[in-house]
């Protein structure tokens, strides 16, 4: 039976990639996504968008189209339904905030380094040279990934990779985020409560804190934002990774099993990391220590959060 069953789900993905059925957007025949789903996807320039309330620890997020009409439709089919042919479109949407995220961090970056530099500071280095863009994306829970066959957000992320690589971004995908223990479906909770239930949940995977200090820019990424909990989560657990190292109660090995706030030290983390904290590279640190979370990016945000650009 199982047997079967990964049968019949690779027969699924290879005729979803070769012979689409409908648009995942409005369900036209025979297009991954029509022209006019495309246009609502990334035909207007990525915004920055921000949840009210906001949850403590956010970063600045960039959004390529309000969640909604054919835009959701397409997230739903590409997350739900395994229409593994929309990674594509949905990634280039993702590759289009990313850059709007990166465009506006640089530009504050040379701002402050400026007047650094007129105040008699050594300035501020632009973080475009120090290596390639990361994408981080947010892990989705491990039973969801097994129902689905897939993670939808990582997915994406490196379809936005490729598409950043093709017009000239050095970028690469660490998947290094995990869940440390099983959270309740968020689907019921308000903002709140979502915070409450996601609080501790993620952590950087042992190994990963190195990786995270080998690239460039970092930028979070998921599909779709709707209270910004989890990506605050998310933030939180890469600033944890850098963080001084204090020993849970719970005793070493206690990864992916104890709710705690409160990680072991990774190996190999250097006495400077810990010392200083959580530290941006370039202008805010030197080479080898953790950024501070430089910014995030997501296919699609609440329209309510796109009110930021009204103010």
């Amino acid at each position: 039976m199982s047997g079967s069953r990964t049968l019949r789900g690779w027969w699924t993905d290879l005729t979803d990639l070769v012979l689409p059925a409908e648009c995942g957007g409005c369900g036209r025949a025979r297009a991954v996504l029509c022209p006019r789903c495309r246009t609502a996807l990334g035909g207007a320039p990525p915004r920055r968008v921000r949840p009210e309330p906001a949850p403590p620890g956010l970063p600045e997020v960039h959004a390529a189209a309000p969640y909604a009409d054919e835009v959701r439709a397409a997230l739903l089919a590409h997350k739900e339904r395994g229409v593994l042919a929309l990674a594509g479109p949905l990634g280039t949407a993702l590759a289009g905030a990313v850059r709007a995220g990166l465009r506006e961090a640089w530009t504050g970056a040379r701002e402050v380094g400026a007047r650094d530099a007129g105040a008699g500071g050594a300035g501020a280095g632009d973080a475009r040279g120090r290596g390639p863009v990361l994408l981080v994306p947010v892990p989705s829970a491990r039973g969801a990934v097994r129902i689905r066959g897939h993670d939808p957000a990582r997915r994406i992320a490196l379809a936005a990779a490729g598409e950043l690589r093709r017009t000239g971004t050095s970028a690469r995908v660490l998947a290094v985020l995990r869940q440390r223990y099983a959270v309740a479906d968020q689907s019921g909770l308000d903002a709140r409560q979502r915070v409450a239930n996601l609080a501790g949940a993620l952590a950087v995977a042992p190994g990963g804190g190195v990786l995270l200090r080998g690239g460039g820019a970092l930028v979070l990424v998921d599909d779709l934002m709707t209270t910004g909990a989890s990506l605050a989560e998310a933030a939180r657990a890469v600033r944890a990774a850098s963080a001084p190292a204090v020993e849970s109660r719970a005793g070493p090995g206690t990864y992916g099993r104890a709710k705690s706030a409160v990680y072991p030290a990774e190996a190999g983390e250097g006495r400077e990391e810990r010392k200083t904290g959580p530290r941006m590279a370039g202008r805010y640190g030197g080479g080898g220590v953790i950024r501070e979370v430089f910014c995030a990016a997501v296919v699609a945000a609440s329209p309510d959060s796109f009110e930021i650009n009204r103010n």
